[in-house]
């Protein structure tokens, strides 16, 4: 198998949250081989830079020379270069060798610390900049290359196009609004990449984590514009990874390694699909299946989109008394199922599991007597642009009942309309405790 090959040059960060220990994991996590060339030694953590070194810059020259001898990266990433010296080292060398060359223009630490000499930044600028395939400032580090106070982003995204870059992408993570919004200028046109904002201490790290995965996309033959999205979604669950655990007493890294968690554990969620449907369908359920018939999910954890969710693509059908799956359970296999958990998720990233059954007074009387809770939304609330909107009814009323009770229920309770049945939904953790819940409902005939 021919690996991807990749390098970073950049300063050695001992606690594992940023420089090129943060790249080496992406590159690995993103299945490429990753090399490196160290710029400096730092002494830091979560709670800040506390000093740092530089190598000397032939030390860094022979470092790059060794990768290009050997094995040549198909594209390098630049994260700290600590002084001018090292820079036009850095410089000379990938003029030589002409790799793809993605630069994040490292210039102060999350913590606020910096980490490039003043006397840099203009070698950064003339030497490196118009080597670059791609440039990834934040809007502070935008503002020092551009030496003004960044108003319109868009004619900010020109100016710096104009030193050299073949195209630029200002990261907004540091403009107000509930979203963080990213720009791109590529071939003389502006993409925009949006994702929720993730409060809280976290984010160390943030810059690395994307150049180093725009690296390997770009890498892997995917068109610029397609590489940033798929970087930011990666960068956002990693946030959302550390903000559910953070590392560190300080501003939190990124949690990498909610990616390999999720690649792990992909089969054993439709193992246990398998095993919860097969529980289910062992008791008398008949009463329980609705006229459309049941559906039972499941999600990757911190799951954003529908083909994150396993489901049953032929449901769980009534069958005698009891109910029988039809097809083995698959990602993607359920649109409804999978926006009544998408949605819940976003209140508690622990709920990954729902299912359907029958609407009943009695049922919502019963789970309620039994200690759970229960909501309930009206789609004769629903606000018109949702209701024209194809799909978009149970994402609005899971959001509705989680934003008007705080929390998300362990029973959802749709009346449904004219042409569509009603319905509850059970959420849950896991497919075993939503089935548990329902068999709750059988209890006592």
């Amino acid at each position: 198998m021919s690996r991807i090959v990749v390098a970073t040059i950049a300063g050695s960060d001992p606690s594992g949250g940023a420089g090129l220990q943060t790249d080496l994991r992406v590159f690995s996590l993103l299945g490429a081989y990753g090399q490196t060339v160290i710029t400096a030694l730092t002494v830091q953590n979560s709670l800040g830079v506390k000093r740092w070194q530089a190598v000397t810059p032939d030390l860094v020259k022979d470092q790059l020379v060794a990768l290009f001898e050997d094995l040549p990266p198909l594209a390098i990433k630049t994260g700290m270069l600590a002084n001018a010296e090292i820079i036009r080292e850095v410089a000379q060398g990938l003029r030589e060798y002409k790799p793809m060359l993605i630069i994040d223009p490292v210039m102060v630490a999350k913590s606020g610390d910096p980490l490039l000499k003043k006397d840099a930044e203009d070698a950064l600028v003339k030497e490196l900049l118009p080597l670059a395939t791609v440039i990834t400032p934040n809007i502070p580090e935008a503002e020092h290359i551009l030496g003004e106070k960044i108003t319109d982003i868009p004619n900010a995204l020109e100016k710096l196009k104009k030193l050299g870059p073949q195209a630029v992408i200002i990261k907004g993570g540091h403009l107000s609004g509930e979203n963080a919004t990213d720009y791109l200028l590529h071939e003389d046109k502006v993409y925009t990449f949006s994702s929720p904002r993730v409060e809280g201490r976290v984010g160390h790290g943030t810059g690395c984590t994307f150049s180093a995965a725009l690296t390997v996309f770009l890498a892997q033959g995917k068109k610029l514009p397609e590489a940033v999205k798929l970087a930011k979604d990666f960068v956002f669950l990693g946030l959302l990874g550390a903000k559910a655990s953070p590392l560190g007493k300080g501003v939190s890294p990124l949690d990498h390694l909610v990616h390999f968690e999720r690649l792990k554990e992909a089969p054993h969620i439709l193992k246990e699909l398998e095993e919860a449907a097969a529980y289910f369908c062992s008791y008398p359920v008949r009463p329980l299946i609705p006229e459309v018939q049941t559906n039972l999910g499941y999600a990757l954890p911190f799951a954003q989109k529908q083909e994150e969710v396993a489901a049953f693509p032929g449901r769980i059908v009534a069958f005698g008394q009891g109910a029988h799956p039809v097809g083995c359970p698959r990602f993607g296999a359920s649109r409804h199922i999978a926006n009544v958990i998408l949605a819940a998720g976003k209140f508690n990233h622990e709920i990954r599991a729902a299912m359907n059954i029958r609407f009943r007074e009695e049922f919502l009387e019963k789970a309620q007597k039994m200690g759970f809770t229960v909501g309930e939304f009206s789609r004769a609330d629903e606000p018109r642009e949702i209701k024209e909107k194809e799909g978009s009814t149970l994402s609005w009323g899971v959001t509705e009942i989680c934003k008007k009770l705080g929390f998300v229920p362990d029973f959802i309770a749709d009346r449904g309309e004219v042409g569509k049945e009603p319905m509850i939904r059970i959420l849950g953790k896991d497919p075993f405790e939503v089935v548990k819940k329902a068999l709750k409902l059988l209890e006592g005939g």
